[in-house]
């Protein structure tokens, strides 16, 4: 049994008790009666606005890779990304989207590896900082009830983690990713663009539900847990998102019914917009 297939077994195990976990602590009667009940018109402005955010992070990477002397155009590049969307949501015992970003563009632009991982890193980190830059933000209006953190200057350091995210990713950027300095401005821009496009998404998604109070601390848990899902612990952050929502609503005051709710309808926009990848398999020579 080789690496893959062991980190593959392990995904599915973290996943399959996460979900057990999930739906234990949860009224599955009042679940489905929440997503049953969902306005639809909302969910598909949603799933809209979904698109447009995975469109402008794909401008963002599309800008790296003209640092490093690789030019495709972007209805080339959404191409490829969405089909690395599929790969990551579907596909993650494989070698996941952005090896597959990275393998289709050496093989047939013959850009060097080394620059095209860069690349895709860079691309990952960008969108890290612009949820990072958020988080601290909603830290400063949202309260959170958490005992452990009564005697921590919690919104001291989220006011100086919004000054210092983009000036110490700019540093990260000057040491490790020089090439890439030109691109800073506008890279960071599609970054923040794309990620509070998302927040609009999960607004859309929580007024579909007829969830109208507590909707910056949904947003709050909702940040948090897309870190989480990041990690590769689970298949495409199944799981890890709802037991966020889960084990915050009691120090973030939301329902956690609806919590797990919201967060289910947004993998399945995910899912269906991911979908897409599956599709446009060809198009890859150099334009």
């Amino acid at each position: 049994m080789n690496k893959k297939t062991i980190k593959l077994i392990l995904k599915l195990i973290l996943t399959g008790l996460a979900i057990f976990l999930v739906f234990r602590k949860i009224d599955t009667d009042q679940l489905l009666s929440v997503i049953i009940t969902a306005k639809w018109t909302w969910l598909f402005i949603a799933m809209l606005l979904f698109i447009l955010s995975k469109f402008l992070t794909a401008l963002r990477l599309n800008a790296y890779f003209r640092n490093i002397g690789l030019y495709i155009s972007e209805i080339h590049n959404i191409k490829l990304y969405s089909i690395g969307m599929f790969y990551n949501l579907f596909l993650p015992g494989g070698m996941g989207g952005d090896g597959y970003k990275v393998y289709m563009l050496n093989k047939h632009h013959g850009t060097p590896l080394k620059p095209l991982l860069q690349s895709v890193l860079l691309d990952r980190l960008g969108g890290l900082v612009a949820i990072l830059f958020l988080l601290f933000g909603l830290v400063l209006v949202v309260k959170i009830d958490f005992p452990l953190l009564n005697d921590f200057p919690l919104k001291t350091l989220s006011s100086i983690g919004l000054l210092l995210v983009f000036p110490v990713f700019f540093l990260v950027q000057k040491l490790m990713f020089k090439k890439f300095l030109p691109s800073f401005l506008l890279a960071n821009l599609y970054s923040i663009m794309g990620q509070v496009i998302q927040l609009v998404c999960a607004y859309c998604i929580l007024i579909s539900l007829g969830i109208n109070e507590n909707i910056l601390e949904y947003q709050f848990v909702f940040l948090v847990s897309s870190i989480i899902a990041v990690l590769p612990l689970t298949i495409g952050g199944v799981g890890a998102r709802e037991l966020v929502f889960i084990f915050s609503h009691e120090y973030v005051g939301i329902d956690k019914n609806a919590a797990v709710a919201f967060s289910l309808i947004f993998f399945l926009i995910s899912a269906i917009v991911s979908l897409m990848g599956a599709f446009p398999k060809s198009g890859f020579h150099k334009n």
